[in-house]
């Protein structure tokens, strides 16, 4: 499963301009990489755009303090991005789906498109791959970038890095962090990253709008199958009741699983623009990227996300109608 970083290396050495990219909603592994590849890219002295389709959430808006990340629409146009660069690199996604605006911006580039990504699914991007399915993170696998480079980890570098792997690994507490991934954060660390300060601008600032949106997800919780399902929900209408903003909903799912008995929980979020963004987590043999599949979605087996157009009622009895087949 190891990436073929040789083959990366050269590519990047004998290339000048680059365009990073990511998925729609972005989060923390999403911006950390784009802003650590970035770093690692710059320190070859090349030059390095990172546009994505969505806007930074602003409570993950820390991450980028020199404002690295521009937003397609707001920041650049897409006619903008046309023929300007040699190398137009996506990560942390595999799918058409996820990419949003940036979809028709990939698909007009001529530039040499690579893939850094973890996730089990995948399309036919026109992209060469260097993907790593066992990887906690995407972050993880932009230090290994930075490694095959000879690219030395500074504050810049390390700090979106540590961010990427700690969010993406429920700040180590997955299945899927290893002794790997603890070796990983030390070396962030001592490159100069700062959890506690990390860990303070994500968890510890949170909005009354976020707190009392949390409350109200939490209020919505039901329980089923003895324990075992729980799923609750969020309305668009719930946002300007709350004065949250659609970002805070990031990792309220995970809040579910605090409940005893868990094995797997879903929430459903209701979008601006209609349908209900779909996230799905497992600590049991259900394996959530195959439910989201059934939805075009995808993810790993023990978190996944799909999008389904509807009503909350139409929605929500198709989606929980095949969990709880694949729960039997």
């Amino acid at each position: 499963m190891t990436p073929n970083w040789p083959r990366f290396a050269e590519i990047v050495k004998s290339h000048q301009r680059f365009l990073l990219t990511s998925h729609v909603r972005p989060d923390c592994d999403a911006l950390g990489s784009e802003l650590g590849m970035g770093g690692v890219l710059e320190a070859l002295g090349k030059e390095v755009t990172i546009v994505n389709a969505d806007p930074t959430p602003p409570n993950l808006a820390f991450i980028d303090p020199q404002g690295k990340l521009k937003t397609l629409g707001v920041d650049v146009q897409a006619q903008q991005l046309a023929d300007q660069f040699e190398v137009l690199m996506i990560l942390d996604t595999s799918a058409w789906a996820q990419l949003g605006a940036m979809r028709e911006v990939i698909e007009a580039s001529t530039a040499k498109k690579l893939l850094v990504d973890h996730h089990v699914g995948e399309d036919e991007l026109g992209a060469e791959h260097f993907k790593n399915t066992t990887a906690e993170a995407t972050g993880r696998l932009v230090m290994e970038a930075a490694a095959a480079l000879g690219v030395e980890l500074t504050p810049e570098i390390a700090t979106p890095l540590f961010a990427a792997i700690a969010t993406d690994t429920g700040w180590y507490r997955f299945g899927s962090a290893t002794a790997g991934t603890y070796r990983r954060a030390a070396q962030l660390i001592d490159a100069g990253a700062q959890p506690s300060a990390i860990y303070a601008s994500l968890y510890e600032q949170d909005t009354l709008g976020r707190v009392k949106l949390r409350g109200l997800i939490l209020s919505r919780v039901v329980s089923e199958l003895g324990g075992r399902l729980v799923h609750t929900h969020v309305l668009k209408e719930d946002f300007a009741t709350t004065g949250a903003h659609p970002a805070d909903t990031e990792d309220a799912i995970n809040m579910t699983l605090a409940i005893a008995g868990t094995e797997v929980a879903v929430i459903f979020v209701e979008q601006a623009s209609g349908g209900f963004k779909i996230s799905f987590r497992s600590r049991s043999g259900v394996q959530c990227n195959q439910v989201a599949a059934e939805f075009g979605g995808g993810g790993h087996k023990a978190a996944a996300g799909a999008f389904v157009q509807g009503n909350y009622e139409t929605v929500s009895r198709q989606v929980l109608d095949v969990v709880r087949a694949a729960m039997r």
